[in-house]
């Protein structure tokens, strides 16, 4: 872990993103960078008639957030941590909800020259909760230009998140649900998830010493990348050891809309492209070779999308206990009509 570390606190409205950043940059001894809402002056029109003031309040937010974050970030980091409860990554999510196809195409020019110029945390914590609880906190803390925002644009909204961080892949990131954690009124809560963010950061005496003890799934990873075992079965087995060292959980549902979002990630990215090749090939008059210039133009965010859905598919066949190896071993028995030796295995 760095000296000096920046964590994002994540999640949709009324999920408790702030009073855990709060809590965190106390616990850690770290600076704070709070989201500022009350300066857009569109906020209160927004909530009220989305469609009308979505492209004013969407550009706002993310100037405002870009002059905050670039000028505050790495001026912090030079001599200490720092907590926040956002990131600029997900004003796109909010931007995807909101805008139609026109304003989106301006809004994703200047996101992307903008994101570019914004550090990345060290670790995202995404905190979750069901559409009711965060109706409830929402009530309680009765912030005014709130009180118009639909049931339905925070449940779109939510699972808008669920999605977005089930593909992420910028930086490393922690989920956490909160429906059943009250970390203002219980310690114990707030107990259990400091300790979880310092396990993911690699800090605290109850953490095992990552730099001084080689677990097995880093040991794997390091044969895995020298190229001392590549074979599938090496990549299922790594996926399952690291998942157990962070903690997680597995679920062959969640894993599923997991792989699924990934895949709808590759079909947008894939999406692009052919667009992209339609113009091309008019231009040079060759298919094919418009075809590899488009792909090969989208390449970072194919590779990245890949990446992800082949992450996804490992842990669901490790959530059913599924050799995948042994699975397509039987399929190429099948296709090619004979027998392999299990020495060729």
């Amino acid at each position: 872990m760095p000296e000096r570390y920046y964590v994002a606190i994540e999640g949709p409205i009324g999920v408790g993103k702030t009073t855990l950043a709060r809590m965190l940059h106390t616990e850690l001894g770290a600076d704070l960078l709070l989201e500022v809402f009350e300066e857009n002056p569109f906020l209160s029109d927004f909530y009220a008639d989305r469609a009308k003031y979505a492209f004013q309040t969407q550009i706002f937010f993310l100037l405002s957030r870009y002059r905050q974050q670039h000028e505050v970030i790495a001026r912090v980091l030079q001599r200490c941590s720092l907590v926040s409860d956002y990131t600029f990554a997900k004003d796109e999510l909010f931007a995807r909800l909101n805008l139609s196809k026109d304003e989106m195409t301006v809004y994703t020019a200047l996101h992307g020259v903008l994101a570019e110029k914004i550090p990345l945390p060290d670790l995202v914590v995404y905190l979750r909760a069901d559409l009711e609880v965060l109706l409830e906190r929402i009530a309680v803390r009765d912030r005014t230009y709130e009180r118009a925002m639909s049931r339905g644009y925070l449940a779109d909204l939510a699972t808008a998140y669920d999605r977005y961080f089930a593909a992420y892949t910028q930086t490393p990131i922690l989920t956490i649900d909160t429906n059943n954690l009250n970390i203002v009124r219980n310690p114990e809560d707030l107990a259990s998830v400091m300790q979880r963010i310092r396990s993911a950061l690699g800090t605290g005496t109850h953490q095992r010493p990552l730099l001084d003890i080689e677990t097995p799934a880093r040991e794997r990873g390091r044969a895995i990348i020298e190229g001392r075992r590549r074979r599938l079965s090496d990549l299922q087995s790594w996926r399952r050891d690291a998942d157990k060292d962070e903690g997680e959980q597995g679920d062959v549902y969640h894993d599923f809309l997991t792989l699924q979002a990934q895949l709808g990630g590759l079909a947008s990215e894939l999406g692009q492209a052919w667009a992209v090749q339609d113009r091309l090939a008019m231009q040079v008059g060759n298919r094919s070779e418009a075809q590899i210039r488009a792909i090969q133009d989208r390449s970072p965010a194919l590779k990245g999308h890949l990446a992800g859905s082949l992450a996804g598919l490992l842990r669901l066949a490790n959530g059913m206990g599924i050799s995948l190896e042994e699975a397509y071993l039987a399929r190429i028995r099948e296709d090619c009509g004979v027998a392999l030796d299990k020495g060729e295995a």
